[in-house]
């Protein structure tokens, strides 16, 4: 079921672009892979900013991330979008061959891309831990597309280009990219923890997780009662 979905987005966003012309679908192309980058630098912002000033109860913490990165990734590319059709607004003449290879690979990439942000959004999402085939676990995954993680794939190029190209500093931060030594005494080092921390909140939320010692759990595949309002994300 997952890898049907995954498919079907590639597809559509693939036909889409380019049916916008080559030069059209290279511009998609760079304003999709931009404002997944700016979308998830920020997203965590704009959901606590929501969180704030909007709601600020249990089910819409676990609601905001998702909002956020979703709408932020849309916004981003219509911003991108608009602002490259003022740079060229009449396309350049090219070969016919080059034209079609152009826009179709451009299209393709545009459209991986896209179901790979996607897909990262679902570990954000108010959902169950497990579902329609999707686990935080790639391995755990049918068909080859889940199993080839374009949602891991997509957070290691988040966190090498925060690393390097988007790292303001030496002190800069680092997406994702908490530095503490593996061991007592050794070299400190990057430990990505984004699939792990949404795994374990939507388990809890969804009552799945293992309850507390002493403490009454939800029914199994079920949100999780409220019980205190305004806590932490994570």
């Amino acid at each position: 079921m997952l890898d049907l979905l995954l498919i079907a987005i590639i597809g559509l966003v693939t036909w889409c672009i380019a049916s916008d012309g080559a030069w059209g679908a290279a511009f998609t192309l760079f304003s999709v892979i931009i404002a997944g980058l700016l979308a998830m630098g920020f997203y965590e912002v704009a959901a606590n900013f929501l969180e704030g000033n909007i709601a600020s109860s249990v089910e819409w913490q676990h609601r905001w991330d998702v909002i956020a990165l979703v709408g932020l990734f849309s916004a981003f590319v219509f911003g991108l979008r608009t602002a490259t059709e003022q740079i060229l607004p009449v396309d350049i003449e090219i070969h016919g061959l080059v034209f079609d290879i152009a826009r179709w690979s451009c299209g393709f990439l545009a459209g991986c891309v896209t179901m790979a942000i996607l897909l990262t959004a679902l570990h954000t999402a108010p959902l169950p831990r497990e579902f329609l085939g999707f686990t935080p676990e790639p391995h755990k995954r049918g068909g080859p597309v889940g199993q080839a993680a374009p949602d891991f794939k997509w957070l290691g190029y988040v966190h090498r280009m925060t690393e390097t190209a988007f790292r303001r500093g030496a002190d800069g931060q680092i997406f994702d990219g908490p530095y503490f030594a593996f061991y007592p005494g050794g070299e400190p080092g990057v430990h990505p923890s984004f699939p792990i921390r949404y795994a374990s909140r939507r388990a809890r939320y969804y009552g799945t997780a293992a309850p507390a010692s002493g403490g009454a759990g939800a029914t199994p595949g079920q949100p999780a009662p409220p019980t205190t309002s305004g806590s932490p994300r994570f």
